[in-house]
């Protein structure tokens, strides 16, 4: 199919290569094309001069002011001819404060000559502080001459200046002199949107919003520019998702239906309690997706502790029913062994499937890891290919050459985000026919992202708690303002373990040699210093605290380098009740169950994200017991950090804290993290904020590709499929 030729040019055709090379480089920008889409951040108006009082530091920054003063200062310089050297200070205001800028060397000629007072220009530079003053040293600056008639109005035309998202390297008005330049090639943008979706909601055509989204003359165009222009990143996005949903239903699979009184039913006739509602209704959809004969793609999102587990085993168990074989995917070792206890242990009688003990409709479970021993790793193997065993839990083990299954049915991914898309791709390409798929998460997505991420994917949410589940208190304990709030901590793990019950203490690191040599070269900082610090490795903390305030206690350690028996050992003992703390790396984050721990004490908690901190948090008040957890920072109360943390502690709802997670971090970090790692193609659209167009663009995609599922009669809409999803991003939604 061709491109559109004009906004496929290479940039170094049309601007240089220089200029092209820095944005390529730093801005990622190739093409005519690129450039067109690489949107203004704002837009200064010029007869409104920016606030200087709100200047970020060490950030970059462009500010509209007016010179106010002007300066050539002479000092002795060893290193200037004649021993004399000149630096230039320059005050600019706006009004609301004044600024100054300083220029040394041979650097102080030109701005000398053009920086008088009354002079107003453009100004960007990386703010700094130079006797407690802020400054900027060297800026780039641009006269904003009105009677100029020459090129400077012709690239500020307008009442509107647009400011690029720039870098030390290009500033932003080197970069708007660029997309003056390629501004005629909109014009044979092709639009992607069809004709009646566009006229139906008013949109303009894009030629037109690529115009006013950079050289707009009112507010109103920027208005109209952004609507068009998130229109078409939500639509091209959602459209791959709905090809990738049309195309899953196309493909064959077998329909697995459990039998009457088989093994499902025994399951739950032994179940001490009654599935919650979301349990059963999620089960319902899942049942409803085996019974079809094209693969499940459904994403299983619950809150930590809202029974997901209980909802896959039901459905491994229905595929078992039917003849099939289902296999469970862990991102970790402690997490598969954990799962591989705890199915077997719920199951019972019914996961010993040809042993003495084992009843009628009993299977066997079998586990699948890296490290097991040869002798049990070749008996598992041969349990699968035979079909003996229906479940398979395993690490990324299960997705090596040599294991085979007799007839894999179902795939569940546990915490799909730490699994590549090609290990999940490589575990469904085991079965006969492709395997339905189940993805879990403990991570609440908030809708739009969910549509936006997941979009191949139907999802599936559980958000109630099971009876019996008891409300975590959280607190932060700021050490560094008030170390007693550290002590108090220890006292209350004191009383915790006292009344019979067991504690997590979870720090960053591990803190043996070979745990970070780049840490290990770096001076430590004052804080790293500062005497009420608690240290922040694994180590350390288990040996100072057994030393001291937990004295006297059975205090353990676990982190991810060690080996995998010595890892099950701990944990074994820490869920029989023999270890009174234990002191653990993240490798506890995800799944591990233990009812009777109640309290956990998380080091250095400005360290981890806003999702963990609400994952590591779930490990606690999984019994009938309350739980505490307890946030230990060194942050300054006003820091993003402790409000970060304040608001983990302020809330158990993990979609809301979800928004707060986005909302504090890029898009792209997100979007990019789930696509694999592909470059982001979302500039305008906002996930969070977006919520209406991306629902309402979603419905839009569907209804395009179930008519016509190759865009034959939308030319424009295939191109910017190839534009939008570079070849990274297709193979991921490939892959599901």
């Amino acid at each position: 199919m061709d491109l559109v030729p004009a906004l496929e040019e290479p940039l170094k055709k049309v601007l240089g290569p220089a200029t092209a090379k820095v944005m390529t480089e730093h801005l990622g920008l190739h093409t005519v094309g690129d450039l067109l889409h690489h949107y203004p951040r704002r837009y200064e108006e010029r007869g409104q001069l920016t606030h200087l009082a709100d200047l970020p530091l060490d950030e970059h920054a462009t500010v509209v002011a007016q010179v106010a003063d002007a300066r050539l200062l002479t000092f002795s310089s060893p290193k200037a001819p004649r021993g004399k050297g000149q630096r230039l200070e320059v005050t600019i205001t706006d009004g609301s404060g004044q600024l100054k800028l300083v220029f040394f060397g041979n650097g102080v000629h030109k701005p000398h000559k053009e920086l008088l007072p009354g002079t107003r220009a453009l100004f960007a530079g990386k703010v700094s502080v130079f006797n407690r003053r802020l400054q900027l040293a060297h800026p780039a600056y641009e006269l904003l001459r009105g009677e100029d008639v020459s090129e400077t109005v012709d690239t500020w035309a307008g009442a509107l200046i647009p400011l690029y998202p720039a870098t030390a390297k290009l500033e932003s008005w080197k970069i708007a002199k660029a997309v003056q330049t390629v501004l005629p090639s909109a014009q044979e943008a092709t639009d992607p949107l069809p004709e009646s979706l566009r006229a139906g909601r008013g949109l303009v055509p894009l030629p037109e919003a690529l115009l006013k989204i950079h050289r707009p003359h009112t507010k109103a165009d920027i208005e109209d520019a952004r609507s068009r222009l998130k229109w078409d990143e939500a639509f091209v996005l959602q459209v791959a998702l709905a090809r990738r949903r049309h195309a899953d239903a196309q493909l064959p699979a077998v329909a697995r239906k459990p039998k009457k009184d088989g093994l499902l039913t025994a399951f739950d006739a032994k179940l001490p309690f009654t599935l919650t509602e979301g349990q059963q209704k999620v089960s319902k959809e899942i049942f409803d997706d085996l019974a079809t004969e094209h693969p499940m793609h459904r994403l299983l999102q619950g809150e930590v502790g809202s029974g997901k587990t209980m909802v896959a085993l039901r459905a491994m168990l229905a595929v078992v029913d039917a003849g099939g074989q289902a296999a469970m995917l862990a991102p970790t070792e402690v997490l598969a062994q954990q799962h591989h206890r705890s199915i077997t242990e719920m199951m019972g009688e019914l996961a010993e499937g040809g042993m003495l003990g084992g009843v009628e409709h009993s299977t066997k479970v079998v586990l699948l890891t890296g490290s097991m021993g040869a002798a049990a790793r070749r008996q598992a193997l041969l349990h699968l290919v035979t079909g003996e065993a229906g479940i398979v839990i395993g690490t990324h083990a299960l997705i090596e050459d040599k294991v085979q299954f007799h007839d894999l049915g179902l795939v569940v991914v546990d915490e799909q985000h730490r699994f590549g898309v090609e290990q999940r791709d490589a575990l469904r390409g085991k079965g006969k026919q492709p395997p339905h798929l189940l993805v879990m998460t403990a991570t609440p997505i908030p809708r739009t992202v969910a549509m936006t991420v997941f979009g191949d994917l139907e999802t599936s949410v559980l958000d109630q708690l099971p009876a019996g589940r008891s409300p975590i208190a959280s607190h932060v304990v700021p050490a560094a303002d008030k170390p007693h709030f550290l002590s108090r901590a220890w006292e209350r793990v004191r009383e915790e373990v006292s009344n019979g019950h067991q504690a997590y203490v979870v720090c960053p690191r591990i803190g043996d040699e070979d745990d970070d040599p780049k840490k290990s070269k770096k001076k430590p900082s004052p804080e790293d210093e500062a005497e009420k610090r608690p240290p922040l490795a694994v180590l350390d903390v288990a040996d100072q605290l057994a030393k001291g305030p937990l004295q006297g206690l059975k205090v353990e350690v676990l982190h991810g380098r060690m080996p995998p028996d010595d890892k099950d050992a701990v944990m074994r003992r820490f869920a029989a009740g023999e270890t009174d703390v234990l002191v653990a790396t993240t490798v506890i984050e995800v799944g591990v169950n233990v009812p009777n721990a109640t309290a956990m004490v998380i080091m250095d908690a400005d360290r981890f994200g806003v999702s963990q901190l609400h994952q590591l948090r779930g490990r606690v008040g999984r019994g009938s017991a309350p739980g505490l957890c307890l946030l230990v920072t060194e942050m300054a109360e006003a820091s993003p950090a402790r409000q970060r943390l304040t608001a983990v502690a302020s809330t158990l709802d993990g979609f809301e804290l979800s928004r707060i997670d986005l909302e504090q971090r890029r898009e792209g970090d997100v979007l990019g993290q789930a696509q694999s790692g592909a470059r982001t193609s979302l500039r305008m659209l906002a996930v969070i904020d977006d919520e209406e167009i991306i629902a309402e663009a979603r419905e839009e995609a569907s209804a395009v590709v179930a008519s016509d599922p190759d865009l034959e009669h939308l030319p424009g809409l295939r191109t910017a499929l190839q534009a939008l999803l570079d070849e990274e991003r297709e193979q991921y939604l490939e892959k599901g």
